[in-house]
């Protein structure tokens, strides 16, 4: 079997190791491997060794790795949400708080390589189209709303948020990828001179 084999073995322990809350401590540890790589190398059998559990004890949580790497982009979801709503509360309302969330967004992937990639996957979004329906998406769109006083018809809303969220994920993706530098003057400098 290869390291990343997430095939697992029914190991007869004697000594098994029961958490409180087994389901959390998996997808903290899977949280911690990303960290340290690619969503592509994590594995059940790794994540569970690591947790102290045998390695059934993880289907019981999550059937397959596919389930696993969904929970993980929830939890980045929530953490981007989170990081929009720290940047917006330190900024003045409106085109400032509007920038804040994108200056966050940048800096989330770059703090973040291996979480921001996964949760943009294909793979993990099978069957999703278009944006992710997630807290972050409602804090653009409701940004946008105030931004625009209302007025705008929920087509051009959408092709706002488009916008909007292609300045910065590509942005984010250039400067993951090494093609721009990871400078904060720089995304200062594409964020405070887009049109919205």
């Amino acid at each position: 079997m290869s390291a990343n084999d997430n095939s697992v073995n029914i190991e007869n322990s004697a000594e098994r190791y029961h958490h409180g809350d087994l389901r959390s401590a998996l997808v903290e540890e899977g949280l911690k491997r990303l960290e340290n790589g690619p969503a592509e190398a994590l594995s059940l059998r790794e994540v569970a060794r690591n947790v102290g559990v045998s390695a059934t004890a993880v289907y019981r949580h999550f059937p397959d790795k596919a389930a696993l790497l969904r929970a993980l982009t929830e939890v980045g979801g929530e953490r981007i949400a989170d990081a929009f709503r720290v940047a917006m509360a330190n900024a003045k309302p409106g085109k400032d708080a509007f920038n804040a969330m994108g200056r966050a967004y940048v800096r989330f992937a770059l703090a973040n390589p291996s979480l921001f990639r996964l949760m943009m996957s294909p793979a993990v979004r099978r069957g999703a189209t278009g944006e992710p329906d997630s807290r972050g998406m409602q804090m653009l769109a409701s940004s946008l709303n105030e931004l625009s006083g209302g007025k705008m018809s929920s087509e051009e809303q959408k092709i706002r948020r488009l916008q909007a969220w292609s300045v910065v994920h590509g942005l984010a993706m250039l400067m993951l990828d090494g093609l721009v530098p990871a400078d904060d003057k720089i995304i200062d400098s594409v964020l405070e001179t887009r049109i919205v």
